[in-house]
């Protein structure tokens, strides 16, 4: 049986709810910021005095207020609460039991999840397969240790892509000189020096290495002429980043362009670079936005799109990629290992030639999110559980029943049933194999 991991904090709170006959939902027909009225409730005078009100919808979604006094109001009661936030008139809402604090159940909610914690993770790869610019990690010879990035509690494998479709976009082993040779040359390349530098690179013979004066300003590109090149049938632009500036790079402060006119003058594609950390080799990934138009590209060109003041930047190896036709190859688990204190993926000397120069995938998975996480009440309702469904709502009733639930034989019988579907719950769960915890 699969596990079931999506339904929102709202609708395990209900479910909780409904286990403990605890809760009722229903839509107030009016009323304003301290009365809510409900033609579909029945009561009394103070009989629902003590409940609990949590909004669902409207202005006030996820807003929880106490009943303070009760009337009737025609067929139906008119429930005196403090105030909430706007009119609650036709909100939808929960009424819980005054024995069933809503936020008491929020914590028992999220007790449950952290007792998945290193039995369960969230999975994650990376790099993804997104729409946005990112980063990856690449062998590159003697390069032993990379950074983990965040969001992994834990890797189960290590691989690398042994085969991939590309097509050179610029090697970076000549200068890009485009813009500086034609007699239209831009005024603004007077404050950019672009030349190969053959010590620092990281593929074939040279990198480019463009000198930024202090007068550069947003805008600013150099530009180099290459072969016409139809990339329509690929869908990622790759290539290595360097920066020399203390401060780094925000993502999109440089871009990469592409054209089917000279000098990038009117450029097809405009690549957002990702942030960049000073003085540190970034592998990028940018999806192309248009390869349908990419059929003639024969100009390629490096933007500075802020005023990032004096600086040097490298690039290298620009090239597109057919992500879709990658070829992943297992990296054996005697070939690398974790450091902790560092949270740094290390390979031996046969992992870094085995993978030799190749893009890395991590495969692993970060710790669930608690469903607490958000800056409004609505926002948190609406987080959505990365564990078993089952187990939440399961091991949260017991908790809860055994908080508040009265003192009697039935209660510790139902406390028992709901500990035996949450152990249930917990042994259908994947087991997790060669885990290596990274902190």
């Amino acid at each position: 049986m699969p596990v079931l991991a999506d339904r929102t904090r709202e609708q395990i709170r209900v479910a909780i709810g409904y286990n403990l006959g605890a809760v009722f939902l229903s839509t107030a027909d009016s009323g304003d910021s301290a009365s809510v009225v409900d033609g579909q409730a029945r009561g009394n005078i103070d009989t629902e005095n003590g409940k609990w009100i949590v909004s669902t919808s409207g202005a006030n979604d996820g807003e929880i207020r106490q009943v303070i006094d009760t009337v009737v109001s025609g067929n139906g009661v008119d429930m005196t609460v403090d105030e909430f936030t706007n009119s609650v008139s036709t909100m939808t809402y929960e009424r819980w039991s005054e024995r069933y604090n809503p936020v008491s159940i929020h914590e028992f909610i999220n007790t449950a999840v952290l007792g998945l914690y290193g039995r369960a993770y969230n999975p994650d790869e990376y790099p993804e397969v997104t729409s946005t610019p990112t980063t990856a990690l690449h062998g590159a010879g003697s390069v032993a240790r990379f950074d983990i990035p965040s969001g992994f509690s834990m890797i189960n494998r290590l691989e690398y892509r042994s085969s991939f479709t590309s097509t050179s976009i610029h090697s970076c082993d000549a200068v890009f000189d485009e813009s500086g040779t034609s007699s239209s040359t831009l005024a603004q390349n007077a404050n950019i020096t672009a030349t190969a530098d053959t010590e620092d690179k990281k593929q074939g013979t040279a990198s480019n290495r463009f000198v930024y004066a202090a007068g550069a300003s947003a805008g600013d590109k150099t530009t180099d002429s290459i072969t016409s090149k139809d990339i329509s049938g690929y869908d990622y632009i790759e290539g290595w980043v360097k920066i020399a500036l203390a401060a780094g790079t925000s993502a999109g402060n440089l871009k990469i362009l592409l054209d089917d006119t000279v000098r990038c003058a009117s450029p097809l594609e405009e690549l957002n670079v990702p942030a960049l950390t000073n003085d540190t080799w970034t592998y990028f990934r940018v999806p192309l936005a248009t390869p349908e138009l990419d059929t003639a590209i024969i100009s390629v060109g490096l933007e500075y799109d802020a005023d990032l003041t004096a600086c040097t930047i490298w690039l290298d190896d620009i090239k597109a990629v057919k992500n879709d036709e990658a070829v992943w190859t297992p990296v054996s688990n005697r070939l690398w290992h974790i450091d902790k204190n560092t949270r740094d993926l290390i390979l031996s000397s046969a992992g870094r030639s085995t993978i030799g120069y190749s893009m890395m995938k991590i495969v692993g998975g970060d710790e669930p999110t608690l469903l607490s996480v958000g800056a409004t009440s609505a926002i948190r309702d609406a987080n959505t559980n990365e564990v078993s469904d089952d187990y939440v709502i399961a091991k949260a009733t017991a908790l809860a029943l055994s908080a508040y639930g009265p003192e009697n034989e039935r209660t510790e019988r139902q406390i028992a049933m709901w500990e035996a579907r949450a152990s249930q719950a917990y042994r259908r769960l994947p087991m997790l194999t060669n885990v290596r915890e990274v902190e």
